[in-house]
């Protein structure tokens, strides 16, 4: 064959090749069990969701779906990790939103250190979770304006969170302002510890999530004062929202999503989002994620890219306005 002949053989293969492999990705992935990383402790809400996921996904993809808990350093440990891992698809990070937040109030280095905005691939927004502000039964207010003219009064009152520089820290950071009030921060290692205090009493209030304090609420051990999303939730229809209490500036929400290494193949992506919008549609998932106090979102990985693009930048000047810091 002459020389030139088998050049352009060569290269109209190569060509065919590379059109074909978004193809072929897509038709094979995943050929192999795929790792999805779980930047906190077994037993939480946040692992809880996502081994719900890695189920349903597993089923649909034919394929095991591992969940791996990799915590310490508020998640940045597994959001660093993941972020320097293979971008073939086999490795996920499933997070709740202090993915964002974590390197703007904590100082990051080494395997915890990330890029919140260049260093993934968003795969999907899976849910958003309301944050409420409860109190204590015993504390004796029924409503947030009460509660404020008890500490304007000279009452001292403190709100515990699942730890500083999460956005339930920063959601009470951010009403203190808005009200001119001094409600004392007390973080803990996490909601459940913080929900139980709260109901003993040994803090006057909590910013939580619905899903942590549903069944106190039920019962009358926890009394709802108010919701931080702009608006109310269909999870607590009663809570009135920060704004309409006179508060319009403080909306601070929490939500989880997935993420892919940065480069993933845009048809593994496509392919992930697919499935995981098809598995938010059950009722079962619907109905499971309400228990956890969430409710189902969905969308194109645009969504949650912009998500996260707008939080980093609203979150990032309510953390440095209020001076918020989890060293």
């Amino acid at each position: 064959m002459p020389t030139i002949r088998r050049h352009v053989l060569a290269a109209a293969l190569a060509c065919t090749a590379v059109a074909g492999f978004p193809a072929f990705a897509q038709a094979d992935y995943p050929a192999k069990p795929i790792t999805m990383v779980v930047s906190y402790p077994p037993g939480g809400d946040t692992d809880a969701i996502a081994r719900l996921f890695a189920e349903k996904l597993g089923q649909r993809l034919k394929q095991s779906v591992i969940v791996d808990n990799r915590p310490g350093a508020g998640g940045a440990i597994g959001n660093g990790y993941v972020g320097r891992s293979q971008a073939d698809g086999y490795t996920l990070l499933f997070t709740p939103n202090p993915f964002t937040t974590a390197p703007l109030v904590m100082k990051l280095s080494g395997a915890a250190a990330y890029d919140v905005l260049g260093g993934y691939e968003a795969v999907i927004n899976t849910a958003t979770q309301p944050l409420v502000l409860v109190a204590f039964a015993g504390l004796g207010v029924k409503t947030l304006p009460d509660l404020v003219a008890a500490a304007k009064a000279g009452k001292q009152v403190s709100y515990a969170s699942p730890g500083a520089g999460s956005p339930m820290h920063i959601a009470g950071a951010w009403l203190n302002k808005a009200a001119g009030v001094k409600f004392t921060h007390v973080p803990y290692r996490g909601v459940g510890p913080s929900v139980t205090d709260v109901v003993a009493g040994h803090v006057d209030t909590a910013w939580v999530t619905v899903g942590a304090v549903r069944q106190y609420l039920n019962t009358g051990k926890l009394v709802p004062l108010a919701i931080a999303d702009a608006k109310r939730s269909k999870l607590a229809p009663q809570v009135p929202t920060l704004a309409e209490l006179g508060y319009a500036d403080v909306v601070v929400g929490a939500w989880n999503g997935f993420f892919a290494p940065k480069g993933t193949p845009a048809p593994v992506v496509k392919k992930l989002n697919e499935h995981l919008n098809a598995i938010l549609k059950e009722p079962e998932v619907v109905e499971k994620l309400a228990v956890f106090g969430a409710l189902p979102a969905g969308g194109a990985p645009e969504v949650l890219t912009q998500l996260n693009q707008r939080e980093y930048a609203v979150m990032g000047k309510a953390i440095r306005d209020l001076g918020i810091s989890a060293e």
